[in-house]
């Protein structure tokens, strides 16, 4: 019996060091190679073999360009032409760096798609802060809840996994890369008809994370990932309604929150919709809530499996597509945007494939994604239905706000294949400013209560 004992206890001691080992955190020699071998975000320092992607340098200095006096930036490379554009002639000779939802484009629209390619610039860096908030994450992050939450996350609260070992680890990068702190924005979203009329959706948004709110208390937002405020300014069948959403971190311990302030009405109610596959915000039926911000929320209903890293044409540096001078109807094209405005580089990027678990729904029962290395933004992403049948699309074109060093989305365009229509988020164009980063958030602002003064139309 005592023999029996010894053996189970030690069994049992060998599992718990075996689960110990696999949910640890990386070593600190793995975490040294941030800043070294690895940029301070986790992409490969060195170029690649042949030169077409440099080694990271630094990422864009601060001064790189004129910020004009609403705050858009003057282009660093608007002197550059395109190395060579794909179109659907040629597209065959690059398919080894494209996703399927790209070649799949050139079939939908021989004609007018096409994918310039620039020389590639590393751009992307972050404050210094935030560098060795990632590497403390490195060090002290662990996964929790199947990999749906994080826990030791609240002393560094970006990018939880800089040197991930799986694929939701490479999503949770996203989910928590560093978005500016305080953020907002104006913004137009689009869903164009097949012949490219369509009505402009305008938001007012904010972005607030727990760590630039100083009046949070601290038990308030330890499960906060951030404080998100929408309202809608036109057209003036949806203006004053508001959507407010606490992402939290753990969504499976404490689902997302979210309320609705419908003018209309002029009543606050919970929105549990706002999640998952429920319908995005005036997207008429195109997009779904967790499209937004070209994946957003809980990762527990799929399974994430990392392919590994590979070299594609992604959107990329995305300046002429933001300039202030152009119209929304000069972007807004019928089946896509303009691609004259468009421009991809080639980067590595992470692939991973998500797969709705047994016993789980979503519309999308498989989702493609690939995401950059530098700035660990998904850029593009391919969703398949419940056939298998490729059925959507998606771009996030990208810059580099350098005045500010952040990197953020120009535009995101969610491309319906099957349906020949499209959906674009994200375009300031023609708004009063670009985006505001680092205003005092104030917790009071982002409770239900707030609602009703926030919908005024």
């Amino acid at each position: 019996m005592m023999m029996r004992k010894t053996i189970l206890q030690c069994g049992a001691l060998a599992l718990s060091l075996l689960a110990a080992n696999v949910m640890a955190a990386v070593t600190a020699v793995d975490a040294a190679k941030l800043g070294t071998s690895l940029t301070p975000l986790g992409a490969e320092m060195a170029g690649n073999a042949d030169g077409s992607i440099p080694a990271w340098t630094g990422g864009l200095a601060r001064n790189a360009g004129a910020v004009d006096a609403k705050g858009f930036l003057a282009d660093p490379f608007a002197n550059e032409k395109p190395l060579f554009t794909i179109t659907a002639a040629n597209v065959e000779q690059y398919k080894d760096k494209l996703s399927d939802g790209q070649v799949a484009m050139f079939k939908r629209y021989p004609d007018t798609y096409k994918i310039p390619v620039y020389p590639t610039h590393r751009t992307v860096a972050v404050p210094e802060a935030v560098n060795e908030a990632a590497k403390k994450s490195a060090l002290n992050v662990q996964p929790i809840n199947d990999g749906n939450g994080l826990a030791n996350f609240a002393d560094s609260r970006y990018y939880a996994f800089p040197i991930p070992k799986n694929g939701v680890e490479v999503i949770w990068n996203h989910v928590t890369r560093y978005r500016g702190g305080n953020l907002r924005r104006i913004i137009t979203q689009a869903t164009p008809q097949v012949n490219g009329s369509f009505t402009p959706i305008r938001f007012e948004e904010e972005v607030a994370v727990p760590q630039e709110m100083p009046d949070l208390a601290s038990d308030k937002g330890a499960n906060v990932l951030l404080f998100f405020k929408q309202q809608v300014t036109a057209p003036s069948r949806l203006a004053g309604n508001v959507l407010l959403v606490h992402e939290t971190l753990d969504q499976v311990k404490e689902p997302r929150l979210a309320w609705i302030y419908n003018a209309g009405q002029r009543r606050v109610r919970r929105a549990p919709q706002v999640a998952y596959d429920g319908p995005g915000t005036a997207a008429d039926g195109l997009r779904t809530s967790d499209n937004f911000d070209m994946f957003s929320g809980a990762p527990d209903r799929y399974d994430w499996k990392l392919v590994g890293k590979k070299e594609m044409y992604i959107p990329y540096n995305s300046y002429k597509l933001d300039s202030p001078s152009l119209k929304y109807d000069d972007v807004i094209k019928a089946g896509h945007i303009n691609q004259d405005l468009t421009r991809y580089e080639l980067h590595r990027v992470w692939e991973v494939v998500a797969t709705v678990k047994p016993g789980e729904r979503h519309i999308y029962a498989k989702r493609h994604m690939y995401i950059d290395e530098d700035s660990w933004q998904v850029a593009l992403v391919d969703h398949y239905d419940g056939r298998g049948q490729l059925w959507r699309v998606a771009e996030g074109h990208q810059q580099y706000y350098y005045n500010n060093q952040v990197p953020a989305y120009t535009l995101e365009a969610l491309y319906d294949i099957i349906a020949g229509r499209y959906l674009a988020l994200g375009m300031k164009n023609e708004e009063k400013h670009s985006f505001e980063f680092g205003f005092v958030g104030k917790a009071p602002d982002y409770t239900p209560a707030a609602l009703r003064n926030a919908g005024v139309r």
